[in-house]
């Protein structure tokens, strides 16, 4: 069936329809600081509700009017890309600028529980060369197919095998689109998740190098006990620097040097399985580090960051774990990690209870403490300076879609100078290491 056909034939199977559409705005409008709303609406077999979600940057634009204005630059679609996780599949549509999108769900019968198909429409874009379409065939989706639907439209179809749920929410820098696909996959092919399968290489990093799983080094007395596998974050990395201290210290190197540090101790002292996302400086999209954490069926993830802050003078350490922010410091913190505006973090939290629905809420807290005491103990017994912040909550993208416990921890202030030059020393960073494993140790022998 040609491409235009199918769209045809997608546009007319309506019976038992819905829909969830998604707004966003240009760059230059996502820098103001309006209360403006999104609106989102969802039709289920031919009812329509509104509801609208808070600090959205911008409004949706009626469905009528969809499509570029005249003289309005197309945007391009540059990737397509999936994960195969255990729980569900996450599907990424990568773009060079903001657009508005809306996603779609068609079912074959009225009385059908689950789609059939669902599809997304980006408006204003174009397809970019060498964006194909995707096989899949993991026991949710089948494929992923991609097509210029109108001259000013892209359509992504992804063919449906077994899918209960599905949400779609936008990242920015680069701006893309997350489809998060969710159902039960057949025993045979959830036994295939052990193995961590290469992703298609991504033309801006062409060099890029694949996570790897090491093996626990023999000798390890602790008995890890249900933790079998732990997977070591370090923040940004490749062409994002992170937060830049005054001195030029850049968060992403401080942070990896941190993180292979905590690796090797915990298969050392532990006897843990480790799995890095990145051991060397390349850019690991956000969306990307919690596929890898689900796909290698891991126990803990653990995020490292160092923290920033317009005033100079704040300093301490702390540990957060995914929820609504609470204050309006954690979500400028969240803005900042997520590499996006305090608009869209209030957008996110909007619809961060339907993320979370597999996420380890009670655990990621009970991890969090621990971590949060331990770290604070090695460090002031050396840096005798050193606040202890407390552990908090936020909406950050790399906690999103985690399916175990999982944390964020802000081990220093790089934009205060004396803790730029903590961050910078190797013994800060041995320590800053201890205290997480001691953290994750204590919460360890607490599971027993």
């Amino acid at each position: 069936m040609s491409w235009s056909l199918l769209f045809v034939a997608d546009i007319h199977a309506k019976e038992g329809t819905a829909s969830k559409k998604g707004t966003v705005t240009k760059e230059a409008a996502r820098k103001k600081t309006s209360a403006a709303r999104v609106t989102t609406t969802k039709k289920t077999g031919g009812a329509e509700t509104r509801k609208s979600a808070p600090g959205g940057a911008g409004t949706a634009k009626p469905a009528e009017s969809n499509g570029a204005a005249a003289g309005e630059a197309l945007a391009l679609i540059t990737d397509v890309r999936y994960w195969s996780n255990p729980d569900y599949t996450r599907v990424v549509i990568t773009l060079d600028r903001e657009v508005r999108f809306e996603s779609n769900q068609i079912k074959q019968h009225v009385s059908d529980a689950n789609p059939s198909r669902i599809y997304i429409d980006l408006n204003a874009s174009r397809l970019g060369p060498g964006v194909k379409d995707l096989s899949v065939g993991d026991g949710l989706l089948k494929t992923a197919r991609v097509g210029q639907y109108r001259a000013d439209v892209v359509r992504v179809v992804l063919d449906v095998e077994n899918v209960k749920d599905y949400k779609v929410f936008p990242l920015s820098d680069p701006f893309r689109i997350i489809i998060d696909v969710k159902g039960v996959r057949p025993l045979e092919i959830s036994r295939l998740t052990e193995q961590i399968q290469p992703a298609p290489a991504v033309a801006a990093e062409p060099k890029k190098i694949e996570p790897r799983e090491d093996k626990p080094r023999a000798g390890a007395r602790f008995k890890p006990g249900k933790i079998r596998r732990i997977v070591v974050d370090p923040g940004h990395g490749g062409h994002d620097p992170g937060a830049v201290g005054a001195h030029g210290t850049q968060e992403k190197n401080v942070v990896l040097a941190i993180g292979l540090n905590l690796a090797e101790k915990l298969r050392d002292e532990l006897g843990i399985d480790v799995v890095m996302t990145r051991s060397t400086d390349v850019f690991i999209p956000l969306e990307e580090r919690t596929a890898i954490a689900n796909k290698v069926n891991a126990d803990l993830f653990v995020s490292i960051h160092a923290n920033a802050s317009l005033n100079r003078g704040a300093s301490g350490i702390e540990t957060y774990y995914l929820n609504l922010a609470k204050t309006e410091k954690a979500a400028q913190l969240a803005a900042r990690e997520n590499g996006t505006s305090l608009e869209k973090v209030s957008l996110l939290q909007a619809i961060l209870f339907d993320l979370m629905a597999n996420y380890k809420l009670n655990d990621s807290a009970h991890l969090a403490e621990e971590v949060q005491k331990a770290l604070y103990r090695k460090l002031q017994g050396h840096y005798p300076s050193t606040k202890n912040l407390g552990v908090k909550q936020g909406p950050f993208y790399v906690l999103v879609g985690a399916t175990m416990p999982s944390i964020l921890v802000e081990t220093a202030f790089i934009s205060n100078e004396a803790e730029e030059e903590r961050l910078r020393d190797s013994s800060y960073q041995e320590r800053a290491a201890e205290g997480v494993l001691e953290g994750i140790k204590a919460y360890i022998s607490s599971l027993k």
